[in-house]
């Protein structure tokens, strides 16, 4: 498998994408949104969510912007197959990991990441590819995913990332990050990744890489 795991800065893509992308420049890459569904143009948010992709614009030739929420199987499964690589964005796991049930996205993504679809994760997206979304409760809402029946995640790794665990987010502070590793830190394996850096799984195995900006 070939992931990259990034918190915020994104400082590591584009390395990833030349290692693992024959001509990385004229790639297509397949952007998902559904951590965040389709937000106003006027959200408070829109110009960190504009930066977001924007940063992917800038490294490759084409970008497909998804909303698996609104896909059937048949057009994720024609998706994936178009693109060299997935972006999974940042935003609620929860809400997340719905669309990528009632989608049926998560087998195909599961399917197609073993098989070799190089994946990046950033934040929810990071986290979704776990064995389990429950220690990210207190870090995003589940009720805003009222038909997810679990917190299952896409097992495609044992441990459970924890994004922003350098605590300099204010949604995230320092105690909050220190009481998710305490209280789910017996049951789960946890990852926790700063900002600044990234985890990667390939060939090499898996490990916490910088990714500063």
């Amino acid at each position: 498998m070939k992931l990259l795991l990034l918190s915020m800065q994104a400082g590591a893509l584009w390395g990833f994408l030349r290692n693992h992308l024959e001509h990385p420049g004229k790639a297509r890459i397949g952007f998902v949104h559904d951590a965040i569904g389709r937000v106003p143009e006027h959200d408070t948010m829109q110009a960190w969510l504009y930066e977001e992709r924007q940063r992917v614009v800038d490294l490759v030739e084409t970008v497909d912007d998804l909303f698996l929420a609104e896909m059937k199987p048949d057009e994720v499964a024609e998706a994936l197959d178009r693109i060299d690589a997935l972006y999974v964005r940042g935003g609620n796991t929860f809400l997340l990991r719905e669309a990528m049930r009632i989608s049926g996205a998560d087998k195909l993504i599961i399917e197609r990441v073993k098989a070799g679809l190089p994946y990046i994760g950033l934040s929810a997206g990071s986290i979704v590819v776990g064995p389990s979304l429950e220690p990210i409760v207190p870090m995003d809402d589940p009720d805003e995913a009222p038909n997810l029946p679990s917190y299952r995640g896409l097992g495609l790794i044992d441990a459970v990332i924890v994004p922003h665990a350098d605590g300099q987010l204010p949604p995230y502070p320092p105690e909050l990050i220190s009481s998710i590793l305490t209280t789910y830190g017996e049951r789960y394996q946890l990852q926790p990744v700063d900002d600044d850096q990234a985890y990667v799984v390939d060939d090499r195995g898996e490990r916490l890489i910088s990714s500063a900006e």
